[in-house]
């Protein structure tokens, strides 16, 4: 049963909403406004004492009492499963999906599954736990994804023979890959829910101060962190396009842009080519379970 939301009587107070990486930064604070806004927010944390403390502080600011924590490890397809599993247990509606957490890695490693990490966290947890909520997601149209990439992606190319750096691996590399398939995945994505009331954008938060690739950092990173920090945007700047996507009557019916500042933009030129689009819808398909694996 629904708590008492002081906040219910905002622009999303009918509206449940799940975000992902919501314990700091853009996540955290895109979850703030939304929650501030009347929204039934849940967060996603890997931690749960950090998603516990996110939670609260949240609560606290906004005194939207309709918040929940789930507790997930994105990198592990067996957790994004339970996660969709147990979000559909709780609700039957979800008006908006905010794919928001995603790393840069200094060393290659691989998931629980197997796969390298950048690509299994940064675009995998997008393509599958977004496949795995589409039934209620279309239930509760419009309704809305909105996927966080980056401007890295306009750096980004795809090698299809080597997707998940096994030949070479590249820290940086491996991250504007990522970042450029949450591109492709959402216009894929978009083009499949024409007709169904549920729209799918990604943007370019801007380079935001968070901890986001402090903690495993590549050697570049860590030389450029303290030249680069007070150009930084906050994560208040850095969460209002995302905010906005979930939330403003502007956009309502926009599906398959790439945005930065609140505005659509031209992305990474290969991120129109339908060809490749359906391509690593494919490999995803494969590579989440979601397809069977082709042979050869």
């Amino acid at each position: 049963m629904k708590r008492r939301n002081p906040g219910e009587g905002g622009p999303m107070g009918a509206k449940t909403v799940l975000v992902t990486g919501a314990t700091s930064g853009i996540g955290k604070q895109t979850a703030l406004e939304l929650a501030r806004m009347g929204a039934t927010v849940v967060l996603v944390a890997r931690d749960r004492a950090r998603g516990r403390a996110a939670l609260e502080e949240i609560g606290a600011k906004t005194g939207n009492e309709n918040l929940e924590l789930l507790v997930a490890d994105l990198s592990a397809q067996a957790d994004v499963r339970r996660l969709a599993a147990e979000f559909k247990r709780r609700h039957d509606r979800l008006h908006v999906l905010v794919n928001n957490a995603g790393g840069i890695f200094t060393a290659r490693r691989t998931t629980a599954d197997g796969l390298e990490y950048t690509f299994a966290f940064n675009h995998l947890a997008y393509f599958l736990l977004t496949n795995l909520l589409l039934d209620v997601l279309k239930a509760s149209a419009p309704a809305r994804v909105v996927n966080v990439s980056s401007g890295a992606q306009g750096m980004a190319k795809l090698d299809f023979d080597d997707l998940q750096g096994e030949k070479r691996y590249n820290p940086q590399a491996a991250y504007n890959r990522s970042k450029l398939a949450n591109v492709l995945f959402t216009y894929a994505l978009a083009r499949r829910l024409e007709g169904t009331g549920v729209s799918a954008n990604v943007l370019h938060p801007g380079v935001v101060r968070t901890n986001f690739g402090r903690v495993d950092t590549p050697w570049l990173w860590r030389v450029m962190f303290p030249l680069i920090d007070p150009f930084m945007r906050s994560p208040e700047k850095g969460a209002e396009t995302p905010v906005y996507l979930a939330s403003s009557p502007e956009v309502e019916g926009v599906s398959g842009k790439y945005f930065a500042d609140r505005k659509a933009v031209r992305s990474n030129p290969l991120s129109y080519d339908e060809a490749v689009q359906e391509r690593l819808w494919r490999v995803s398909e494969e590579l989440t379970g979601l397809r069977p694996l082709s042979r050869a």
